[in-house]
C-alpha cells in the first residue's frame, strides 16, 4: 500500500477528519466483547490517549518511518503518536464488537499425535489492524487473528505439479523461544487464468442504514465495487440489493456489457435508517437463485459494517440463516467497511458459515488488492470442505501448538466425515499453517505421569524415525460431494540454520500477533527483534506489503507503553 498519505500533517489530519464517524449502537451479547470492558481487563486496555498538537516538537515524528532509515531515528524516551485523535473520535473504537478467543495450548504428542482444523482464507483482521495502528492505537485483543494477518500475504509455494493443490512444509528456529522450533506449512490452490473464468452470477448486498452515512464506509463502498465491475465481462451479469430499515432491489441482474447503467445503480446509493440485515440477505440469495449460472459463479458480496439492530439479530439465528443458504450452491463474500461500530464478529461468522471468505476494506488500495489483483482468489471457489490435519511423531516432536485457527479447530474424526463443513479455498491463494513445537526429550516438556492402559514410549521402524510429521490435506473439488486426499512428509534431515526468506517473514508476523494479544507465549518478544527479522524477509516485496508491514511495527513500537509507564 502507498503510504504517501502519511507524509504531512496538514493530510492526517485531513484523514483523521474522515474517520471521525458517529453510529448507532446495537445491543450487546454475551458472545461479543465490547472495548469499554478492557478498562477492567488489562490484556485488553487500549494504548493511552494520544499526544495533543501543542506537544508535539518535531512534526517530522509524525511521518512513517521508511524502511531505508536507521532503525532507531526516532527517540523512543519521546514516543509520538503519529495521529493525534481527539478524544471524541478516540471513543468510536469503543462501539466496536469483536469475539473473544483463547489461545491453543501446548498438546503433548504421546497423548494426541493428531492436529485438525478448517482452513481459513480470511484476511479482514489484518487489514483492520492496520487501520487501528495507523489511526495511533493498538488493536483490542479480540480484532487480532494470527492466522488471518499471516494470510495477508503472499508466498513462494509452488504451483501444483497435477491436481488442485500443492503441500509444503519447512522446520526453523522459534524466534520467542529458543529451545523450541516453527514448522510451517504451506498449502497453494492452482492458478486459474481470469480469461478462462466461467462467468459470474453476482448480487451486491449493501448497507445502506444510516450508520453507513460516511465517506470510509458508504462512499468507500461505492468506489470498490465499481471497481470490480470494472473487471467484469459482457458473460458476468450483477444484481443489487440495499438494505436499511427494509430491502430494495435497486438493481436486477444486469449483463455487464452494460457497466454505465450497474455504476450509475451503484453511485446513486444513500443511506439512512435502521439495519434490517436479515432480510436483506434473504432477497439477495432469492435474487441469485432466480438468476443461477450452472457451472458459474454464484455469489452474494455483502458489504456492511456488521451492525444488524433488526429483524434477525442474534448470533445463533443468524448463523442458523445463512448456514440455511449455503445448501443452495450460491457463495457470500462478506466486506467490511469503516470504524465505529464496526461488528467484526458478525462480519466474521457470516462468512465462516455462508461458505465464504471475509476481507476489511481500509481504503481503496485494499478495495484493490481483494477485488481486483486477487479477484480470482476471491470470488471463484476451486474446492470446498478444505480441512488440514496433521500426524507429529513422537519419537521426534515432544509437544505442539497450533497459532491461530482457534475457531476452526475440528475433532480428529471429522477429517475423514465428508459431511462435516470446513472452508472453502479460492483459485489461486495460499494458505499458511504455523506450529510451535517442543523437540522430544526436552526438559521444558510439561510433566505428566506415565500411562497406566497405554504406552506412550513410541515404536518406530527405522524409516520412520527420521520424519518429523506428516500433513494430509483432504477436500472437494467444487461441484463435487466426495472428497480427495494428498499428503506431504517433512523429514528432519532439513537444516535447521537456514529458514527461508519466507519463513523469517512469516514468524515475524506471527511474533506481531503474540505481541498484540498479549501472549503468555510470546513473553520473551520485543519489537526490535521482530523489526530486524521482518527486514531480513523482506525478499523481493513487489506490491510493498511487506515493507507496508515493517512500518507497521515501527509504529507500534512507538505507541506501546513501556513498562512502569502510565496507561
Amino acid at each position: 500500500m502507498s503510504t504517501s498519505h502519511f507524509r504531512t500533517l496538514p493530510v492526517i489530519l485531513a484523514a483523521s477528519l474522515c474517520l471521525y464517524a458517529g453510529c448507532t449502537t446495537s445491543t450487546q451479547n454475551k458472545n461479543r466483547i465490547e472495548l469499554e470492558e478492557r478498562v477492567q481487563r488489562p490484556a485488553l486496555q487500549p494504548s493511552p490517549p494520544p499526544v495533543s498538537l501543542a506537544k508535539i516538537a518535531n512534526p517530522a515524528a509524525l511521518v512513517m518511518m521508511d524502511n531505508t532509515m536507521e532503525p532507531n531515528v526516532v527517540n523512543s524516551a519521546e514516543k509520538m503518536m503519529f495521529y493525534p485523535y481527539p478524544e471524541e473520535i478516540r471513543q468510536q473504537f469503543q462501539t466496536e464488537s469483536y469475539n473473544h478467543l483463547e489461545e491453543n495450548s501446548f498438546i503433548l504428542t504421546t497423548n494426541d499425535p493428531l492436529s485438525t482444523f478448517s482452513i481459513d482464507v480470511d484476511t479482514a483482521s489484518y487489514s483492520n489492524i492496520r487501520r487501528f495502528i495507523q489511526s495511533g492505537h493498538l488493536p483490542p485483543v479480540g480484532a487480532v487473528r494470527v492466522e488471518e494477518m499471516i494470510n495477508y500475504f503472499t508466498y513462494d509455494y509452488p504451483e501444483p505439479d497435477s491436481g488442485l493443490f500443492s503441500i509444503t512444509a519447512e522446520a526453523g528456529p522459534c524466534p520467542w523461544k529458543q529451545e523450541n522450533r516453527l514448522v510451517r506449512i504451506g498449502i497453494k490452490a492452482k492458478d486459474m487464468n481470469t480469461a478462462t473464468l466461467p462467468p459470474s452470477n453476482l448480487v451486491f448486498l449493501i448497507d445502506v442504514s444510516g450508520s453507513m452515512d460516511r465517506e470510509n464506509k458508504l462512499g468507500l463502498v461505492k468506489k470498490s465495487l465499481s471497481l470490480l465491475v470494472d473487471q467484469l465481462d459482457k458473460d458476468d451479469r450483477v444484481a443489487i440489493v440495499v438494505y436499511a430499515g427494509s430491502d430494495r432491489v435497486v438493481l436486477p441482474p444486469t449483463p455487464c456489457d452494460r457497466k454505465k447503467v450497474i455504476k450509475k445503480a451503484i453511485n446513486t446509493l444513500t443511506s439512512g435508517g435502521a439495519t434490517h440485515g436479515s432480510k436483506g440477505i434473504l432477497t439477495a440469495y432469492e435474487l441469485a437463485a432466480r438468476s443461477f449460472l450452472p457451472g458459474g459463479n454464484n455469489r452474494v458480496i455483502l458489504a456492511s459494517d456488521g451492525d444488524f439492530n433488526v429483524g434477525v439479530t442474534s448470533r445463533g439465528e443468524l448463523e442458523r440463516l445463512i448456514s440455511e443458504k449455503r445448501a443452495s450452491g450460491i457463495f457470500l463474500t462478506t466486506l467490511g467497511f469503516g470504524m465505529g461500530n464496526f461488528h467484526d464478529d458478525t462480519m466474521e461468522i457470516l462468512a465462516d458459515k455462508g461458505n465464504g471468505n471475509y476481507s476489511y476494506i481500509d481504503s481503496l488500495l485494499e478495495a484493490k488488492k481483494v477485488l481486483v489483483k486477487e479477484r480470482a482468489g476471491t470470488l471463484f471457489t476451486l474446492a470446498s470442505d478444505v480441512k488440514i490435519q496433521v500426524e507429529f511423531n513422537p519419537a521426534a516432536v515432544g509437544a505442539y501448538r497450533l497459532i491461530g485457527y482457534e475457531n476452526r479447530i475440528l475433532n480428529d474424526e471429522d477429517f475423514n466425515d465428508d459431511r462435516k463443513d470446513a472452508g472453502e479455498i479460492g483459485a489461486g491463494h495460499r494458505v499458511t499453517a504455523l506450529y510451535e513445537i517442543i523437540p522430544a526429550g526436552s526438559k521444558t516438556l510439561p510433566s505428566v505421569d506415565p500411562l497406566k492402559y497405554r504406552k506412550t514410549t513410541p515404536l518406530l521402524k527405522e524409516n520412520l524415525s527420521k520424519e518429523l510429521l506428516t500433513v494430509k490435506l483432504r477436500f472437494k473439488p467444487l461441484h463435487s460431494r466426495t472428497s480427495r486426499l494428498i499428503d506431504h512428509v517433512l523429514t528432519r534431515e532439513q537444516p535447521a540454520s537456514q529458514p527461508s526468506t519466507d519463513f523469517r517473514f512469516t514468524s515475524a508476523v506471527a511474533g506481531f500477533g503474540l505481541l498484540l494479544k498479549h501472549s503468555e507465549y510470546g513473553a520473551h518478544l520485543d519489537y526490535r527483534t521482530l523489526i530486524d527479522l521482518a527486514r531480513s524477509g523482506k525478499g523481493e516485496d513487489r506490491e510493498g506489503y511487506r515493507s507496508e508491514f515493517i512500518r507497521l511495527l515501527e509504529m507500534s513500537e512507538m505507541i506501546t507503553p513501556t513498562p512502569g509507564e502510565k496507561k
